[in-house]
């Protein structure tokens, strides 16, 4: 295994971060400073002599209209909405949805979080046009085909003939409008109220938080991080 993916594995950085502390020669393998492109083998000892790092995450309740990623000419993103430099969105939430994403500007929890073979969950309160009968329930749960693609198993609870709440363990693109819609329904709004042990409320639009204490040591141990 390449030493910059051991340490990414390993939790201690990214692969980017971690050729740069080759290259500074802060990491050794067996005592012997490491090169990039240097394998680390079944057994050998890797030392590091990492600075401190010192991550921010926040919680941020994005408002409608806002554009998560790279927004076009005229478009808001929320670095511009947010107040808060230097930091990134983890994940996505379309333009006409809202509700909370993580912010943070620790480059290892990406893959760890948003990554295919993840799990983590997140919950969702959607509301539709249309009525929703009883059946709607498992027809969401045991799994919708969108476009060829079977999503997983979900859990959903019906709070209303037009409201639900919905925790998926994956995500694809639009995916809660193209399941409703495969069903024959439209969305007339939908917010992310959870990520993992992370909860949006009590939020209000366009307000953030810190994510720090017994939450933060939470969230970053089902990464298998630590801060």
């Amino acid at each position: 295994m390449r030493i910059n993916k051991y340490l990414a594995d390993q939790g201690l950085c990214t692969r980017r971060e971690a050729d740069r502390y080759i290259a500074q020669g802060l990491v050794y393998i067996n005592g012997t400073r490491a090169e990039l492109g240097s394998q680390v083998q079944e057994g050998d000892t890797v030392e590091t002599r990492l600075p401190e790092m010192h991550y921010r995450y926040y919680a941020y309740n994005k408002p409608k209209g806002v554009v998560t990623h790279s927004p076009q000419d005229g478009q808001k993103g929320i670095q511009d909405v947010a107040g808060l430099s230097g930091v990134s969105p983890m994940g996505r939430l379309d333009k006409e949805s809202h509700g909370l994403i993580i912010l943070t500007d620790d480059g290892r929890i990406t893959e760890r979080l948003l990554g295919p073979d993840r799990a983590h969950e997140k919950e969702y309160m959607v509301e539709t046009r249309e009525h929703l009968p009883p059946s709607f329930k498992k027809r969401m749960e045991q799994g919708v085909n969108i476009e060829g693609y079977t999503t997983k198993p979900a859990k959903v609870k019906l709070l209303s003939d037009t409201k639900f709440s919905i925790i998926l363990t994956e995500g694809k693109k639009h995916q809660i409008r193209r399941m409703c819609a495969a069903w024959g329904y439209t969305i007339a709004d939908l917010k992310r109220t959870r990520v993992m042990n992370v909860k949006l409320h009590p939020l209000q639009s366009g307000q953030f938080r810190a994510i720090k204490g017994l939450e933060l040591k939470e969230f970053l141990q089902s990464l298998g991080l630590s801060n």
